[in-house]
């Protein structure tokens, strides 16, 4: 696992973040996603930096339609946002579930 990832599935295993069950790794398609809350049915995306040339960014946007075609909400965040500012980016996850609670 990349290391983006892996810090932030240290916080998001074990459902460490207010209780919510996310998997790492897992299929839906013919995509695996970084992490996915399936009863919130968000998926969260990590970017690193073949992510950002054209191809990259092509690809993501498939994806992303994809993902939505499915009903699934997609965050992405990236490496550096991940490595600089960790405190905000689950901030913003927790916000988010929270505010999409059934």
């Amino acid at each position: 696992m990349p290391k983006a990832e892996l810090l932030l599935w240290n916080h998001l295993r074990s459902r460490k973040l207010d209780g919510y069950k996310f998997r790492r790794q897992h299929g839906i398609g013919n995509y695996i996603v970084d992490f996915y809350c399936s009863n919130l049915k968000l998926v969260i995306e990590i970017d690193g930096d073949s992510h950002f040339d054209e191809d990259g960014k092509q690809k993501d946007v498939i994806r992303d339609i994809f993902l939505w075609s499915q009903d699934l909400e997609v965050m992405r965040f990236t490496n550096l946002e991940i490595y600089h500012d960790l405190e905000r980016v689950l901030e913003d996850i927790k916000a988010h579930c929270d505010g999409n609670l059934p």
